[in-house]
């Protein structure tokens, strides 16, 4: 065994008894999002035919897409969307994202709601809630759906405490020409903040 290769084995046995450094984190805390849409149709797939493309349409194509539920904490903040250009190829996206596919001649319709509560006796927002929607109905009827779940949501369990005040509606639909079709709309989550515990 040469030189050069014991004085690596022998730093990388002393790295072993080195003490580790750590950090302990709490749950990271989604802070600035966007919000996008797209649609896209393929004679293909779905995917990666007509999803891809609306991922496309909706300047996200580059990411590998996360899907979370439908909570938006009180710090969250709506910024402006990037350029596709800044966003890195490869990198994930946490989304709250609504995804509806169609044959042609059918329609496909995302669509996404979110309200704000706020606490009735300090006026502090205390966060949101979001309802999504994916099916077959126009955008004007999957809208009025949206409403009607949100409210659903406040009124179970928020009402007493809370104000509610509706945040952004934002729609997408699609009858595909072609074989596949696909309508997005997408909350997508930028920044976070994660408390040190120790």
């Amino acid at each position: 065994m040469n030189q050069a290769v014991v004085k690596r084995v022998l730093l990388d046995r002393s790295n072993e008894s080195a003490p580790q450094r750590s950090v302990l984190l709490g749950n990271r805390v989604p802070k600035d999002y966007f919000v996008t849409c797209g649609s896209g149709e393929s004679d293909i797939t779905i995917h990666a035919g007509s999803y891809h493309l609306a991922l496309k349409e909706a300047g996200i194509e580059m990411c590998n897409i996360m899907t979370y539920s439908s909570i938006l904490p009180a710090i969250a903040n709506e910024v402006e969307k990037p350029d596709p250009k800044d966003l890195v190829h490869g990198s994930v996206m946490d989304t709250i994202c609504a995804v509806a596919n169609a044959e042609r001649g059918e329609r496909a319709t995302a669509a996404i709601i979110y309200g704000w509560l706020f606490d009735r006796e300090t006026g502090e927002r205390f966060g949101g809630l979001v309802c999504e929607y994916h099916g077959e109905k126009t955008e004007a009827d999957a809208a009025a759906e949206l409403r009607m779940s949100l409210n659903e949501l406040y009124f179970n369990g928020f009402s007493n405490r809370f104000e509610l005040q509706e945040g952004r509606l934002t729609t997408k639909s699609i009858v595909p020409k072609k074989k596949y079709g696909t309508a997005i709309v997408s909350i997508c989550f930028t920044s976070y903040e994660c408390p040190v515990l120790a």
